[in-house]
């Protein structure tokens, strides 16, 4: 359920991510309190533009700039766009992640799991490693983690182990992720798929593997199941997946965490991308949307180790250095400080 505390947390996290990520934006939040899966297609569309009637006094081009998460969709971001437009003309900049037919970008549904693909190759290539021939278990397996799933496997990737809601899965030969994604299109569940066998869900965290990627929600690795990760790395694809207790744990075992304020970073970034197409009056192909995207993962992932290396911290530390210190350094340019 949505909460003001939640949604201060989450305003803060995005003011820190897109200073890492070096994009002109701030940070904001906000949600419905409700439960979308209970609602119908009309009930939905009703109260998203009963909301933007309230809000849309708040929201604009240059001042606030929706965005999808959880329960909500490129359709949702349609029907804000349309009743902003309601009050201010033709605003197809005032949201991001909208269906391609009304300005969206191309690209963008696949943009959080390409950044956590791009973050994964870079953090791996650190160690002299690379994604090929790795072993990697998946938590989640929504818009993210099926993303990060295809395009992990598409590298040569071997995703062993993933698991949703429904149940988990695992095949220590390697999931054939094309063959699960027709399973998962064709309404099935994971735990229904022939190609693995069915695991508990409570040991996929802590299953065997070179890389554990988190998709889902936080708090899943906490002080209960932390000490016994056998993961060498760890991508937080998901929004704050480690609590404060689990990261001290993970950092004495020596398990390298990268955090989420960059890993799942890719959506903002192509949101970004979105907004400047939309600006410009000028739409990217596809490669031009994911050339940039890696550009922007690799030019942060830079700048975050020049910040452990001249900080000597570990990774989380490093981006939240560098979020922080880029704020910082705008808000004393403005002559706002204290």
């Amino acid at each position: 359920m949505v909460d003001p505390d939640e949604v201060n947390a989450l305003a803060q996290l995005m003011t820190w991510k897109t200073a890492v990520a070096d994009l002109p934006y701030g940070g904001a939040k906000g949600g419905i309190g409700c439960s979308p899966s209970e609602l119908s297609m009309s009930e939905l569309e009703r109260l998203t533009r009963v909301f933007t009637q309230k809000i849309h006094d708040l929201i604009g081009t240059h001042t606030d700039i929706p965005a999808p998460d959880m329960g909500t969709n490129a359709q949702t971001m349609a029907w804000i766009f349309d009743e902003y437009s309601k009050f201010h003309g033709h605003s197809p900049a005032v949201v991001t992640g909208k269906p391609i037919d009304l300005g969206g970008s191309l690209g963008r549904d696949a943009a959080t799991g390409r950044g956590v693909t791009y973050a994964t190759e870079a953090l791996l290539a650190e160690y002299g490693k690379s994604i090929s021939g790795s072993t990697v278990v998946i938590q989640g397996f929504g818009n993210v983690g099926s993303w990060a799933a295809q395009l992990i496997h598409a590298r040569g990737g071997k995703v062993i182990a993933i698991g949703d809601v429904t149940g988990s899965i695992r095949n220590k030969a390697g999931i054939d992720i094309p063959a699960l994604m027709k399973h998962r299109n064709e309404g099935g569940h994971l735990k229904d798929f022939h190609g693995a066998e069915v695991m508990d869900s409570s040991e996929l965290l802590v299953h065997e593997c070179d890389v554990l990627i988190p998709c889902a929600l936080g708090g899943v690795l906490n002080r209960e199941n932390a000490p016994d990760v056998k993961a060498k790395f760890i991508i937080e694809a998901a929004n704050h997946p480690t609590d404060p207790e689990a990261d001290e744990i993970l950092t004495k075992k020596g398990v390298i965490v990268l955090p989420d304020i960059y890993a799942n970073a890719g959506g903002v970034i192509v949101s970004y991308f979105e907004w400047v197409q939309n600006i410009q009056g000028f739409m990217w192909d596809e490669q031009k949307v994911n050339m940039e995207l890696h550009k922007y993962m690799n030019s942060a992932f830079q700048h975050i180790k020049a910040m452990c290396r001249s900080h000597d911290c570990n990774l989380r530390m490093g981006a939240f250095t560098l979020g922080v210190n880029r704020v910082a350094r705008a808000t004393l340019l403005r002559g706002w400080e204290a």
